[in-house]
C-alpha cells in the first residue's frame, strides 16, 4: 500500500485528502522509489484551485519533485539498484509515499545532501536555470532583476547569477527576507514598494543598464520592470503570484479583475523598444528529455544547493500549502515522509 494526497477535481484545496492505494506491479522500464521528502511549488497551489493551464482533468495527486530510496527496479533497469538514494521530477503525483518513475527523470542524491535538499532542488533550479541561461541568455557582468528573491526560484536565481558572474538585484516583500539574504551574502536587495518600485531599482543600478528581469509576480511590478529594461533587455515570465488565493478557494471575481488589468505588450512596440518578453511553463518540457538532461548536467557543475525554509510532516500537507501561499515562506517548503 502507498499513501498519497488526492483531490477529486480542482477548485478547493480543502478537498485534498490523504488516501491509500494498492501498489500495482512495477513496469519493467521503471524504478520504484520510497519517498522521503516532497518539494512544494506554487504550481501545486494553482493546480489545486484550477488556475493552472496544465491541471489534470478529474482526480489527481499534486507534486512535481521528490527524493527517496530506490526500493525496486524493473527488469530492464541497469542504471539504479535497490538502496540507491535519488531525487527526481514527476508530472504530478509527487505527494505520495511511493513513486514509480522512469530512470531518466531521476538523479543520484549527492552524498552530503539531505533528502529534503534533494526534493527542493530539481523543479525550482530548472526553472531559474531555463529562464536565466536558456531564455534570458545572461552573461557575466550583466545586471539581472530577480523578483521574490527569497523564494525557492528566486534564491536559486541569485545563486546562478553569482556562479556565472552576473550582478543580481533582488526584491522581497518583508524585512526578515532581506535580512536572510544579507546573511547569505546578497546585499543588493530591497523591500519592494509598488509606488516607488522604479526608483528603488534605479538606485541599486547606479546608472547602469538593466539587462534581464526574472518575474513571477505580474501586475504593476511586471510592467515597471519591463519599462526599466535597457535596449535588448529581456523580461522572462514564469508565474503570476498576484493570483495566489489567500484562502483555500480562489476569489474568482478578484482574479478576473487582475486578469483584465494585466500588463499587455504590443508586438510593434516590442520592435521599437528593442526588448523581448518571454514566458514559459517548465512542465511543458516534461517529454523533452533532450532539453532537460543537458540542463541538469550544466546545473550540476555549479554550487546551487537549495535552502530549506520549513519542513512539514507528510500528513500535514494542507498546513504546508497554507504556509507556502501565505507569502511568509523563505526558500523551499518540504514535506517529510516517514
Amino acid at each position: 500500500m502507498k499513501k498519497l494526497w488526492k483531490i477529486k477535481r480542482a477548485g478547493n484545496i480543502n478537498n485534498l485528502q490523504l488516501t491509500e492505494e494498492k501498489l500495482s506491479p512495477l513496469d519493467n522500464d521503471k524504478i520504484r522509489v520510497t519517498t522521503k521528502a516532497v518539494g512544494l511549488n506554487f504550481a501545486d497551489i494553482f493546480a489545486l484551485v484550477g488556475l493552472y493551464s496544465a491541471t489534470p482533468k478529474g482526480s489527481f495527486t499534486p507534486g512535481l519533485e521528490f527524493a527517496g530510496v530506490v526500493s525496486e527496479v524493473g527488469k530492464n533497469i541497469d542504471q539504479y539498484s535497490v538502496g540507491d538514494k535519488v531525487f527526481g521530477v514527476t508530472r504530478f503525483g509527487g505527494y505520495a509515499s511511493i513513486i514509480d518513475s522512469l530512470p531518466q527523470y531521476c538523479y543520484s542524491l549527492p552524498n552530503n545532501w539531505t533528502f529534503s535538499e534533494g526534493a527542493a532542488y530539481p523543479a525550482q533550479t530548472l526553472t531559474a536555470w531555463y529562464a536565466l541561461k536558456e531564455l534570458a541568455n545572461i552573461k557575466p557582468r550583466q545586471n539581472v532583476l530577480v523578483q521574490s528573491a527569497a523564494g525557492g526560484v528566486g534564491y536559486q536565481a541569485l545563486q546562478i547569477c553569482k556562479s556565472i558572474g552576473a550582478n543580481a538585484i533582488g526584491n522581497v516583500s518583508t524585512l526578515d527576507k532581506k535580512q536572510f539574504l544579507a546573511k547569505q551574502g546578497y546585499d543588493s536587495i530591497f523591500i519592494r514598494d509598488t509606488a516607488q518600485f522604479s526608483q528603488q531599482v534605479r538606485k541599486l543600478l547606479k546608472d547602469e543598464e538593466l539587462h534581464a528581469v526574472l518575474d513571477a509576480i505580474g501586475g504593476k511590478i511586471q510592467q515597471q520592470s519591463y519599462n526599466l529594461l535597457c535596449s535588448t533587455g529581456r523580461l522572462v515570465i514564469f508565474g503570476a503570484a498576484e493570483y495566489t488565493p489567500k484562502n483555500r478557494r480562489p476569489n474568482y471575481l478578484k482574479a478576473l479583475f487582475k486578469f483584465l488589468s494585466r500588463p499587455r505588450y504590443d508586438s510593434l512596440e516590442l520592435i521599437s523598444d528593442n526588448k523581448s518578453v518571454m514566458g514559459f511553463n517548465l512542465i511543458w518540457l516534461w517529454d523533452k528529455t533532450e532539453v532537460l538532461q543537458p540542463m541538469f548536467s550544466d546545473m550540476q557543475k555549479h554550487d546551487l544547493r537549495p535552502h530549506i525554509g520549513k519542513e512539514f510532516s507528510f500528513g500535514n500537507a494542507l498546513a504546508a500549502i497554507d504556509w507556502l501561499k501565505s507569502g511568509k515562506s523563505i526558500g523551499k517548503v518540504v514535506l517529510k515522509v516517514d
